[in-house]
């Protein structure tokens, strides 16, 4: 195509939505050397996973994969009613099928511009660390949770089978992530993907502070800085943004549900430039 190869991002896309369904389409390269990396919810459906990442793979030169907590979700429609970590895994082996890259592969070297950067996508879950203030246990977040009616569907259709609760998956997911980053070159930068903000301060602009609850881990505070990120990717959230902490740049890649996108628009369109980066992001105090 001519064009310098760029390193792209989406997420939250949410096809069963047909308005969603139909930026499908919108979403191609400029070079074909571009990569895109899209950050989770997808879908809720084995099906509609990999009907999606399947057209993606046949546009872009690499596609890389995050799960979000939907794609995660063992619905009722769903044919596939596998649960937690083996759900997981069946999508690694259709990810697999279809070419696109897992946070269970070895991790990609981007060597466009920027380059060469290691691009590591991650998955971590939540631990109910991020608490509301005056919350000092989960029982008692989880309590102001339900009584302020805020409660993330993950309660009822996230199972973290064979694990006894989602935490203890996370703390599993975070320790064997934090084996393979650390085994890492020393000099090598990197580019963090994950679902689920890695910092807490992105959600402290959540119109509904409870919600924070289902967003992260205090255990991955300071890995941008220790794993050397040249930037972070994220979505989960829906509010589209970049922010930089500790003089790392973070993206918020969401494209979230229609009512929300449609109400804000799509200023800097579809996908997020990653790297090259489009422009230099405001600090965050």
């Amino acid at each position: 195509m001519g064009r310098a190869p760029r390193l792209l991002a989406v997420s939250d896309l949410h096809i069963s939505y047909e308005e969603n369904r139909r930026l499908l389409d919108r979403l191609r390269p400029t070079s074909d050397e571009d990569w895109l990396i899209v950050a989770g919810d997808v879908a809720e459906t084995a099906t509609d996973l990999s009907y999606a990442l399947g057209t993606l793979a046949r546009r872009f030169a690499k596609v890389i994969w995050v799960p979000g907590n939907h794609e995660l979700w063992t619905t009722d429609d769903d044919p596939v009613q596998l649960r937690g970590e083996a759900r997981y895994r069946h999508l690694v082996d259709m990810c697999r099928s279809l070419d696109v890259i897992t946070p269970e592969d070895p991790f990609p070297v981007w060597h466009g511009s920027s380059g060469p950067v290691v691009v590591a996508p991650l998955f971590l879950l939540y631990d109910y660390t991020f608490r509301p203030q005056g919350t000092a246990t989960k029982a008692q977040a989880l309590e102001r949770a339900y009584d302020a009616g805020v409660v993330c569907t993950d309660e009822f259709r996230l199972f973290p089978d064979p694990y006894p609760e989602r935490e203890a998956w996370c703390r599993a997911r975070v320790a064997e992530t934090e084996r393979r980053l650390s085994a890492l070159d020393p000099e090598a930068t990197t580019v963090l993907v994950n679902h689920w903000p890695l910092l807490r301060e992105p959600t402290r602009v959540l119109w509904y502070p409870e919600f924070a609850l289902w967003c992260g881990t205090e255990l991955t505070s300071d890995w941008h800085l220790r794993y050397r990120a040249t930037a972070v990717v994220y979505g989960h959230l829906h509010i589209p943004r970049t922010t930089v902490h500790d003089g790392v740049r973070f993206e918020e890649v969401s494209i979230g549900y229609p009512r929300e996108w449609r109400r804000r628009g799509l200023p800097r369109g579809i996908l997020r430039d990653v790297l090259p980066a489009a422009k230099p992001a405001p600090a965050v105090p």
